[in-house]
């Protein structure tokens, strides 16, 4: 009788050792695939700030970009890029200045452009364009001399 459950005690044992096996697969699969990165709060970097001033600027509200016949583009009694020019660089770096001082300053930057009755509309239209090439979407129109 004793044999009968001997035998019957082996037939029902696992063997455990694919198992493990698997789970040991498993464990160095996990571990060789998981990234180990540096979150950007743990790393020591510092980013630049903005500059305390230690005097206090007056920036004017607006802008006024006045749009001659003759096709001058003038700001503030200066004249940019020649009427030949589209894209009008000189212009849109100075708008650019502007807006980042406006920003700076936490107002919105505002432009208004004032166009000569005799003005070709191209014209207008580069200085849109530049308007929009420096970031200010605040431009609105006002009477031009004509």
């Amino acid at each position: 009788m004793r044999m009968n459950a001997t035998s019957e005690i082996e037939e029902a044992r696992i063997d455990l050792t694919p198992m493990i096996d698997t789970v040991m697969f498993l464990l160095i699969f996990f571990m060789l695939t998981t990234v180990l990165g540096r979150k950007e709060s743990d790393l020591g970097i510092q980013l630049p700030g903005l500059v305390k001033q230690y005097q206090t600027l007056k920036m004017p509200d607006e802008q006024i970009i006045e749009v001659t016949a003759a096709g001058l583009v003038i700001l503030n009694g200066r004249s940019y890029d020649p009427p030949e020019s589209r894209d009008m660089p000189r212009l849109v770096q100075t708008l650019a200045r502007f807006r980042a001082a406006s920003q700076a300053a936490n107002t919105r930057a505002l432009v208004t452009v004032q166009a000569d009755d005799q003005t070709i509309q191209q014209r207008v239209i580069d200085v849109l364009n530049a308007c929009a090439a420096a970031g200010i979407s605040g431009v609105t129109f006002g009477m031009g001399e004509g």
